[in-house]
């Protein structure tokens, strides 16, 4: 199956969580970060993952926020912090290519505006902000 989402990260799950309808799926990344997925408790067993499973992660370029100063005081769960290597702008939109390392990019597609605000370039530090409800998987 060919997908159009650019952000596909592999993955072992860490963790889950189980809850009433919900639950956090935890998963470790090569780099050493971790993503949580807060998804129902439905989708972990049809996906079939426990503890120590392989999975890709999957998230939409345009559910990734970036940040350059400080990120405490948020409710969002995953903070990923990388280094800026490419910007591609349009008149209206902006693409981002942040490096997280051990060969793991990310994409962030955010406003033209935004990227002007914040002057992103390359070499700058950011940490990337994605919501947990915004995280899939599928097992590998």
């Amino acid at each position: 199956m060919t997908l159009s989402i650019r952000n596909r990260l592999a993955g072992t799950v860490a963790d889950i969580t189980d809850g009433a309808v919900m639950g956090t799926v935890r998963i470790a990344l090569a780099n050493g970060d971790t993503l949580t997925s807060a998804v129902t408790m439905d989708a972990i067993k049809d996906v079939g993952i426990g503890i120590g499973s392989a999975v890709e992660v999957l998230v939409k370029s345009t559910d990734v926020s970036l940040a350059t100063g400080e990120t405490s005081g948020l409710t969002i769960r995953n903070r990923l912090g990388g280094t800026l290597v490419g910007i591609d702008t349009g008149g209206a939109m902006a693409l981002v290519r942040i490096d997280l390392g051990t060969d793991i990019e990310l994409t962030a597609a955010i406003t033209r505006a935004a990227a002007d605000e914040l002057k992103l370039a390359p070499g700058l530090p950011v940490t990337a902000l994605i919501k947990s409800t915004e995280v899939a998987f599928s097992a590998l």
